[in-house]
């Protein structure tokens, strides 16, 4: 029923109303009366342009109205309708409350063209000196470099955000079976069918703005583009979208912001033969003030973040920067766009010695860019790329230990040829990249990638945990892996230990120091289900879903795949009386955040079928669920956020006694991982003829943390109930932070019924029921994951 929409963001409804209207071409009257507003003090201009966020402002035609609004119902969502178009371009704004019209304006006087802006510039020359490396130490350039905020371990700030939600999210930022925070490349599939899907990926060169705008903005775009190169991706189908940002007004910057956006939208982009559609600009970056008499300031460099996305032909041909040792013998080979010069202006290098320089690196030659760009493409459709990392933030030698950080290989590195002396080699921030390919296949790459810059194999991967440089036939620096990579996680060390429980920040970073880690050890004890063959009716199985829950998409894809007619129901369907309980076969709670979880996790939810007595055409809610239950022919899932409001209903469930409470997760975080589980030996109908595996699952929550009354544990153990275990990667039941990402005592997290008919778990096998939704997994995986017999087990139950 949407015609327009409009989010809303500065100048608030002020700006979004008369915008959204006049693209209309039609004028309109509101009454600001009808504003959601809390706060009874606000003035009619506080209301009319505070900038509050998560709102829009929507146009719907009046004979959908209705419709609209039983959308919004069924959904919880707020909203209010603020008046209707006019015919005549007027904003008029009425105050029913005070009976007053704060605007009645024309709309043209408000959103008329102004004249066409002229601004007067001039070019300023920058004294910067030369970068002088004579005095840096390669040992403490590196130690320096390496924990650098811009190079180091983001691991603090990924895992604290949902990274499986939709299940249609293929590479994300975890990078193989140690899950190493260093992929290059997003890749999303487009559906849960097929191969097809999408790749984003990032660029940005502020620090070079300082010393050449224009260079800055280049290095931007050719980053964005390195880094989408990992991606099965055509170079002519990829668009950009700009986020310049810019001090305009401050001497020499305007010149400077005319002269890259020229560079990059006249000159580079038609040379690669893409475009920048879309994009945004913030051009106030200058604040100033006064300190007594004296004028202080401070000003932001002129900045482009380039954003690139484009369609994806095959997600399964993503290459990662995980270096790896089961495939024979391997080959480094670096691919050096900047041929040679190895300019260390702008550099980490120099940030971390307070200098600049005044030679920065530059995206020197667009068709060789091209060659490249076409050249690894090609290698990647024909197989012969093991590992890729493009070259960016902190230079050759970040690119290498980052692989060998995701791959926890040794690395034997021969600089000879790549330069004069080693730091500029090392450190410099030309664009490129590393490709690990087989011995076999090092003729076939060279020859792919001849002429596009300086190509050279630089070494190889090995399993001695130490990284080895040598330069003009002599070593000069020998390291063990592991305390690199303990210098390179620091950062997110010390962010965690500040921010979360210190413990748990403590426990993963010491986990780097156990060079036996296996990584993730996959065992599948059963041979999978075939596909429900499609005969009859499909049984119904209820998706249910409370305001604030966002994981019933792929609950109900992988539940359709397993031969079930998924039907979504919202809690306000059961309540309306237009949905019942009794017509479905299975109810599913799915994860999510139900109502913020403001009411504990899964609390409010469950409160809402506990103590809703209101209910005039089905009965009280509590019976319906209870009489669901306790019919012998369903079966229940609740899974994180529903089965955390399933475990609050264990009194109306058959079996269900002693099944625990979660809590906040130990981390005091919410935490985004993938884990390792074993599937225990229950009755869950679910997890039949699973027993002894164990899998790799994605987990999203906050409060996931088991905890039991006295005795409850013991007497689940005893019944045989507990379902599922975090394990570490020995096989073992774990307490140890990430590997038990929440801290349920002995790993416990899933249980069950007596009767097997009901299961809830915190981790979420409907995301990663295909093997292309796994974040890692073994090579032989075929397009089902493992997790995928759960919901044909339950499809072969009801049978």
């Amino acid at each position: 029923p949407i015609l327009s929409i409009h989010d809303i963001g500065a100048g608030g409804l002020s700006n979004a109303v008369p915008e959204i209207i006049h693209d209309g071409g039609v004028g309109g009257r509101f009454d600001l009366a009808r504003v959601h507003n809390d706060d009874r003090g606000m003035s009619p201009m506080e209301i009319w342009c505070n900038e509050a966020q998560e709102r829009y402002v929507m146009a719907v035609a009046k004979e959908d109205l209705t419709r609209f609004q039983a959308i919004c119902e069924r959904e919880r969502c707020p909203y209010a309708i603020l008046g209707e178009t006019t015919t005549e371009q007027q904003l008029i704004l009425h105050d029913s409350r005070f009976k007053n019209t704060p605007i009645d304006m024309s709309l043209d006087v408000l959103l008329g063209k102004p004249p066409r802006m002229l601004r007067q510039v001039t070019r300023k020359e920058r004294a910067i000196n030369e970068l002088d490396i004579s005095k840096i130490v390669l040992e403490d350039a590196i130690d320096r470099v390496v924990g650098h905020p811009t190079v180091a371990d983001k691991t603090f700030l990924i895992t604290i955000g949902d990274r499986s939600v939709t299940g249609m999210i293929n590479r994300d930022q975890m990078v193989g079976p140690w899950q190493t925070p260093v992929a290059d490349v997003a890749v999303t599939a487009r559906g849960f069918e097929g191969y097809h899907g999408e790749a984003m990926a990032m660029g940005e060169r502020t620090p070079l703005a300082l010393v050449s705008g224009p260079a800055s903005a280049r290095m931007a775009v050719g980053e964005a583009l390195t880094n989408l190169a990992a991606a099965d991706v055509n170079l002519s189908r990829v668009k950009l979208s700009a986020n310049w940002m810019a001090p305009s007004g401050h001497p020499g910057e305007d010149a400077n912001l005319y002269d890259t956006v020229e560079a990059v939208g006249m000159a580079l982009c038609p040379a690669l033969g893409i475009s920048i559609p879309v994009g945004k600009d913030s051009l106030s970056m200058r604040t100033v003030w006064k300190e007594g008499a004296q004028d202080k300031s401070v000003t932001a460099p002129l900045s482009l973040i380039i954003s690139a996305f484009t369609p994806v032909a095959d997600i399964r041909k993503t290459m990662t920067p995980w270096l790896r040792l089961d495939k024979g013998d391997t080959d480094l080979i670096l691919v050096d766009l900047g041929a040679g010069k190895n300019r260390l202006g702008g550099s980490i290098l120099a940030q971390v010695h307070n200098q600049m320089g005044c030679q920065v690196p530059d995206l020197d030659h667009p068709e060789k860019f091209k060659a490249f760009f076409e050249a690894v493409q090609q290698l990647n459709s024909d197989g012969k790329v093991i590992a890729y990392h493009d070259r960016s933030d902190g230079g050759l030698l970040v690119t290498l230990l980052e692989m060998a950080f995701a791959g926890r290989t040794g690395l034997n590195v021969s600089l000879d040829g790549l330069g004069e002396e080693p730091l500029s080699i090392l450190f410099s921030e030309e664009l490129g990249a590393v490709l690990q390919v087989a011995h076999s296949d090092r003729q076939t790459v060279l020859d792919a990638l001849a002429g596009v810059g300086t190509v050279q194999v630089i070494g190889s991967a090995d399993d001695s945990g130490k990284i080895d440089l040598t330069f003009k036939g002599a070593s000069i620096y020998t390291a063990n892996r592991v305390d690199l990579h303990r210098k390179w996680s620091e950062t997110t060390w010390r962010m965690q230990s500040l921010r979360d429980d210190p413990e748990c920040a403590k426990q993963e970073y010491d986990a780097i120091l156990d060079q036996s880690d296996p990584g993730m050890q996959v065992k599948v004890n059963f041979k999978p289900a075939a596909p429900a063959i499609n005969r009859g009716v499909a049984p119904r199985v209820a998706i249910l879903r409370e305001q604030g829950i966002n994981g019933q998409v792929e609950m109900a894809a992988a539940f359709h795949r397993a031969g079930f007619d998924s039907v979504d129901v919202t809690m306000s369907d059961i309540l309306s009386g237009s949905v019942g309980l009794q017509d479905f076969k299975g109810v599913v709670a799915c994860g999510g955040f139900s109502f913020g979880d403001v009411l504990g996790a899964g609390g409010g939810w469950a409160k809402t079928i506990l103590f809703n007595d209101e209910q005039p055409d089905a009965g009280r809610l509590k019976d319906q669920f209870e009489g669901f239950f306790h019919r012998s022919d369903t079966f229940g899932l609740g899974v994180c956020n529903g089965c955390q409001m399933l475990s609050l209903l264990q009194g109306l469930i058959p079996g269900a006694d002693h099944w625990p409470r979660f809590m906040r997760n130990r981390s005091e975080q919410f935490e985004a991982r993938v884990a390792m589980v074993e599937i225990m030996e229950s009755p869950s109908i679910f997890l039949k003829g699973m027993a002894g595996s164990h899998l790799p699952i994605a987990c999203a929550h906050g409060e996931g943390r088991a905890e039991f009354a006295t005795g409850a544990q013991k007497a689940l153990v005893n019944d045989g109930r507990v379902a599922l275990r975090y394990v570490d990667h020995s096989g073992n039941a774990t307490e140890q932070y990430p590997l038990n990402p929440n801290g349920s005592p002995d790993g416990v997290t899933g249980v069950t019924t007596k009767d097997g008919r009901v299961t809830i778990m915190m981790p979420h096998p409907e995301r990663v029921f295909r093997t292309i939704q796994n974040s890692w997994h073994p090579d032989e995986w075929q397009e089902d994951g493992p997790w995928m017999q759960m919901f044909r087990n339950a499809r072969l139950w009801v049978s």
